[in-house]
């Protein structure tokens, strides 16, 4: 490996990235680059780069040694320059996180735990997929019907998945005999040790493709604009996720179709506010409304209805319209809608009504020190 290869460039992804995101940048760029299909000058020696890098991030393996090294050589930081730091690896002392355990884990994948690859040619569940709808506040009440279109990977018509030229087969990989991983004999400072890796040749399929499908370059995949109708269920709320089974991205070795996960975004109303099936609405009223009662207009989801307001009614005073929420998501029937009322104050009087008022205020024993009178500007409106 050449010391400036930088494998996490090359695949364009993050030294924290998953393998799942490692393997999608590997078979987008294996397919960019293909010598079968890329036919411009380097991308012959990118497609080299591109199997190189995958080769070492994807096995946890060489993934670890290439993180602390630089390099996926097994000798890698002993000899050399660097010789051995017992600091490296914490001691060897008993009950913390170092000792013998992380060495065996740094160069042989742990002791007893799961080896990668150990059955890379059993079928694999493709990859799920998100999908982000947006909706208004009324769509996500009363829910709708719709059809969304994506781009996904998804099995390749022309060899059903098999990555093969039709009327041919993949054959047995010739270096792992159809295992999908090797054994390699590696000289550490603790002995010969044999470990098993993923075969380089056919990298984990256990099959080699000697006459690859024209479709899809031997990968059994292809991107697909791809449809699906979709039923928005009514109560929905911002935030909330619906699975769409086998909606996601094909899988491989003859694997299903991973799930589609539709994320809701719902816009907020500028009437009204909501918190699951309850709605609420602030509804202004004026003074003689609230102090002598009064039947008025509100506005609902489900139109405007009529709502009496009793006499001597304070301002903030709330009353509940049954039935006049939205959907409850996961029960029957609706919830309720809470309308708060506030009583207005009139920033204007006219001649009548500041009369009306002092009559009042008298009536009331109260005595008021306002003039109750327009001011300057306000008698030129």
């Amino acid at each position: 490996m050449a010391e400036n290869k930088d494998y996490y460039e090359i695949l364009g992804v993050s030294k924290d990235a998953s393998a799942d995101e490692i393997k999608k940048a590997y078979r987008k760029l294996s397919k960019k680059y293909h010598p079968d299909l890329n036919k411009a000058p380097g991308a012959e020696q990118k497609f080299k780069d591109v199997n190189e890098a995958y080769e070492v991030l994807n096995d946890e393996q060489k993934r670890a040694r290439y993180d602390q090294y630089g390099s996926a050589d097994a000798n890698a930081g002993f000899g050399g320059g660097g010789g051995f730091n017992s600091s490296d690896f914490g001691g060897f002392g008993g009950g913390n996180s170092g000792g013998f355990d992380d060495i065996f884990s740094q160069f042989f994948g742990g002791g007893g735990g799961r080896t990668r690859g150990a059955q890379p040619n059993q079928p694999q569940q493709g990859e799920d997929l998100q999908y982000q709808m947006d909706l208004t506040f009324e769509e996500g009440v009363f829910g709708k019907k719709t059809t969304i279109k994506y781009n996904r990977e998804a099995t390749c018509g022309t060899c059903n998945g098999s990555g093969a030229k039709p009327g041919t087969t993949p054959e047995t990989c010739s270096k792992c005999h159809g295992a999908g991983y090797i054994q390699v004999t590696q000289n550490t400072p603790l002995g010969r040790m044999v470990s098993q890796q993923v075969c380089d040749v056919c990298h984990g399929t256990g099959k080699e493709i000697k006459e690859k499908c024209p479709t899809c370059a031997g990968s059994g995949h292809v991107n697909e604009r791809h449809e699906v109708k979709v039923t928005v269920p009514a109560g929905v709320e911002d935030g909330q996720q619906m699975r769409l089974q086998g909606q996601g991205e094909a899988g491989t070795n003859q694997g299903g179709y991973g799930d589609l996960f539709i994320i809701f975004r719902v816009s907020p109303s500028k009437v009204f506010k909501r918190d699951g099936a309850e709605i609420y609405l602030d509804q202004p009223i004026t003074f003689v409304q609230a102090a002598l009662g009064d039947e008025i207009t509100v506005k609902t989801v489900h139109g405007d209805v009529k709502m009496k307001v009793p006499a001597g009614t304070q301002t903030g005073t709330t009353f509940r319209l049954r039935g006049k929420g939205a959907p409850r998501l996961r029960g029957n029937g609706n919830g309720d809608q809470q309308v708060t009322v506030n009583v207005t104050t009139p920033k204007s009087l006219n001649h009548e009504q500041r009369e009306a008022m002092r009559s009042f205020a008298k009536a009331s024993g109260e005595t008021v020190s306002g003039s109750g009178k327009a001011g300057f500007f306000d008698k030129f409106k």
